[in-house]
């Protein structure tokens, strides 16, 4: 098993600094992320279904704007559109901060749309085109370890520093989490300034018809990714970070400190169990581990129903901290499959349009799945909601299973046909 020093020493001096960007914006992100429902509605007074609204719209944004990012990165590159989606979250934090009416809400989270959207792809793109084949996969969860490492660190302070009857306390966490992504820009705008340029069209392209979506979309093996894709975003991070919190608040009646701390379990787990699960993946079937992920969360979203049963208790808090590291546990499974696969099957040339089109399946699922989650939280349906999730991961188990008869082994994790079982 290669160790993390070894990684660490095989990986491009780019990667190194690539990779770097994530340690200081996710430290911002896990200040402010537990805390956007309770900042909205407690703190600023918007009704739970118009903040469901106003996370919607920042999907629908980013689904507005993926589409023709994509092409972009494949026109220009992935590095600097890369940096306009830093600028783009300075500019919303720093209005989501100052956000006391509606309106000012909406424009903060058209920002906030653009930055979310393009930072996916863009990143994604980036990482395919400097990290070789060999090392993507393990690149891919050693980077989102550190992004959620970040994130815990961030939502312990977070969830001890704010206090729902202080508005300051939030509006500082967004500050800093705005000058969070500066060392980011400096580092793609200067020292990564040689590389995230546009591909080389291969001379074997030379002559074929013009890229497109449509000519993308032609690739079963694609179109078969996308719909495991679109279904582990609906069941996954929209509910961790709009449904869970605001299950928590409104059926388990746990404090803002509550959540801090299961967020800071969620990403304990990750910290700890990534490395082992990323040697444990290795050369196996990506979806085998996509079933057990399913499986994992379902198990998770079970937990988090539980909360209901005892609320407003420590139970209430324990349940809801075991829902997230259980749902960490499932992560770890997440980003070392489905964004190797999309990676290991694009072409060099249209990396930024097959990234573009995984990225819009977790808008899509970011404009559903915060509308489903706070109609039915806010109509007290919580048991609807809880079936509906586990339901969700059952129907993942059933497609990953389908996609495994369509995609090519390589694709799929397999470099040996004796290790292609888990």
């Amino acid at each position: 098993m290669r160790t993390l020093s070894l990684f660490w020493r095989e990986l491009p001096r780019e990667g190194r600094l690539l990779i770097t960007t994530v340690i200081f914006s996710s430290l911002g992100t896990g200040l402010v992320l537990p805390f956007m429902v309770v900042y909205l509605h407690e703190v600023r007074g918007i009704s739970l279904e118009f903040v469901g609204l106003l996370l919607a719209l920042q999907a629908v944004i980013g689904i507005i704007v993926v589409p023709p990012i994509g092409a972009l990165i494949d026109r220009i590159g992935p590095r600097l559109v890369y940096a306009s989606s830093a600028v783009a979250l300075i500019i919303g934090d720093v209005l989501v901060s100052q956000a006391t009416t509606v309106p000012a809400a909406i424009v903060a989270f058209v920002f906030l749309g653009y930055g979310f959207g393009v930072i996916w792809p863009s990143s994604s793109a980036m990482i395919g085109s400097l990290i070789p084949s060999e090392q993507r996969q393990r690149y891919f969860g050693i980077n989102f370890t550190l992004l959620n490492l970040g994130i815990g660190i961030g939502g312990i302070v977070g969830g001890t520093f704010v206090d729902v009857h202080r508005a300051e306390t939030f509006v500082a966490i967004y500050l800093f989490d705005a000058l969070s992504y500066v060392p980011a820009l400096v580092i793609l705008l200067w020292f990564l300034r040689h590389v995230g340029g546009p591909s080389p069209v291969q001379e074997a392209h030379t002559d074929a018809p013009r890229p497109s979506y449509l000519s993308v979309l032609r690739d079963k093996n694609l179109r078969a990714l996308l719909i495991l894709v679109a279904i582990a975003a609906l069941v996954s991070y929209p509910q961790l970070n709009a449904g869970m919190p605001a299950f928590a608040r409104e059926l388990g009646q746990i404090s803002t400190q509550g959540l801090g701390y299961a967020f800071a379990a969620n990403t304990l787990v990750i910290v700890l169990l990534q490395l082992f699960v990323i040697q444990r993946i290795e050369g196996r079937r990506r979806t085998r581990v996509a079933v057990v992920m399913a499986a994992t969360w379902a198990v998770s979203w079970g937990l988090l129903g539980a909360t209901a049963l005892v609320p407003g208790t420590i139970a209430a808090t324990v349940l809801l901290a075991g829902c997230a590291a259980v749902f960490g546990l499932g992560e770890t499974m997440l980003q070392p499959t489905t964004s190797a696969m999309i990676n290991d099957l694009a072409p060099d040339h249209l990396r930024g349009r097959y990234n573009a089109l995984s990225s819009l399946m977790f808008s899509g699922a970011f404009v559903v799945g915060p509308i489903i989650a706070s109609v039915l939280i806010g109509g007290n349906l919580g048991a609807v909601y809880i079936a509906f999730l586990v339901g969700g991961c059952a129907l993942l188990a059933l497609v990953a299973l389908w996609v495994e008869r369509r995609i090519p082994p390589r694709v799929n994790g397999v470099v040996d046909a004796e290790l292609d079982s888990l």
